[in-house]
């Protein structure tokens, strides 16, 4: 008998035992029931991991447990397959396409974070020896230019500022003509500062940490020389960061560079070297078709531009009990960072939010306050309710 007819026998006998065990595993009941969404009335204003449009989920949630007809979940599937180089493929294809990014440009997917670039951007495009510039405006920067020294010299763009409340001038800006690379962070979410320009280098690399800003406005690739970009603030959950390389930068890496952490090596393999994160890069295709969907980095811009207007013009108006440090020509549209007259009422505040469902407003540990971050996945309608609420706190409390 052939084996192939062996193997139906075997199969046709024991899978109704299989079932009957199955139907019996209360945990295989909970699994049929579909988790209702938004069971409790939550408005996720964390500063990441951040909120996930809600289709995404559902529609994540639905193929769990078979994905592209395959019979296994995402999670089982092998990276090697054919079903994940084309999800692999689809996701790059639409980040070029959001983006515009173009054809000598490398779209990759890391490990390690954010926070693993600050070491991979010097280990791969520091020259041996070399110097790079840091433009510091607040805590990632100021981390990153920290870790580059390990690699080379790093040179400060300006004395580095006692505060973190605005971006200062360019003509005061000291710039390293031979420099590897001129970094900065596009958007620093502990304090509020953002950029709203591209600064101008001469000619020298311009390296970019645009983790919380990413995919929310246009932006023209061709002026950076590196992009790098956690996703889990705008395009998805933690697990992959999106780094986006010209071509030219990838052959300098230093010899301490591990292989898995090389931009050319993990290129040459489309980022495939080792196991990538294949959930995250999964859940990020989702988005990315969402962001399409949804009209693009022209409307994820105008709806950014909708959010924070609504949040500072709160802050403006309230008479001085909501402080808004950061200087207005340098303020966040993502991260919205504020103060109330003493910490007393700044914990109230935490603690009546998220009573409302309002979560995660508390600002970061290292420099108190509060903090609502107004990612893509956040709507309009629901920054408007917490508006509400902040109004009615003001109220009660000023009195």
């Amino acid at each position: 008998m052939k084996h192939s007819t062996l193997c139906l026998l075997f199969r046709a006998s024991f899978t109704p035992t299989i079932h009957r065990f199955l139907s019996r595993s209360s945990f295989t009941q909970q699994a049929r029931k579909m988790v209702k969404p938004n069971a409790k009335k939550v408005i996720n204003f964390a500063p990441g991991p951040a909120k996930i449009p809600q289709e995404v989920l559902i529609h994540a949630q639905k193929e769990m447990l078979n994905y592209d007809d395959t019979g296994v979940s995402i999670l089982e599937l092998s990276h090697r397959s054919k079903e994940y180089a084309a999800l692999n493929q689809e996701a790059i294809d639409n980040i070029r396409k959001i983006l515009d990014v173009p054809d000598n440009y490398k779209i990759l997917f890391c490990q390690g974070g954010g926070y693993g670039q600050f070491s991979f951007v010097p280990m791969n495009l520091m020259k041996e020896g070399g110097s790079a510039d840091y433009i510091v405006t607040g805590t990632w920067s100021s981390k990153a230019a920290n870790e580059a020294a390990k690699y080379g010299q790093v040179n400060y763009v300006f004395p580095k500022p006692k505060m973190f409340t605005a971006i200062p001038d360019e003509k005061d800006w000291t710039l390293n003509k031979d420099a590897s690379y001129v970094y900065y962070c596009a958007n620093e979410t502990v304090h509020g500062v953002e950029f709203d320009f591209i600064p101008e280098t001469n000619g020298v690399p311009l390296v970019c940490d645009m983790s919380s800003n990413f995919l929310t406005r246009p932006v023209d690739v061709s002026k950076f020389g590196c992009i790098v970009a956690g996703a889990q603030k705008n395009v998805g959950c933690p697990g992959v960061t999106v780094v986006i390389v010209r071509e030219d930068l990838l052959d300098r890496s230093l010899p301490c560079c591990p292989s898995s952490f090389n931009y050319k090596v993990v290129s040459d393999a489309n980022s495939k070297f080792n196991t990538p994160p294949t959930y995250s890069v999964y859940i990020m295709g989702l988005v990315l078709k969402w962001i399409l969907k949804e009209g693009g980095l022209t409307e994820m811009a105008k709806r950014c531009v909708e959010k924070s207007s609504a949040m500072y013009q709160v802050l403006d108006n309230s008479n001085g009990f909501y402080n808004a440090s950061v200087e207005s020509a340098s303020r966040s549209r993502m991260n919205v960072v504020f103060r109330l007259p003493n910490e007393d009422l700044e914990n109230k505040f935490v603690a009546e939010a998220d009573e409302q469902g309002y979560m995660h407003v508390k600002g970061h540990r290292s420099v108190g306050g509060l903090r609502v971050s107004l990612y893509n996945a956040l709507m309009l309608h629901e920054v408007e309710h917490l508006i509400q609420f902040m109004k009615n706190f003001q109220e009660k409390y000023s009195k």
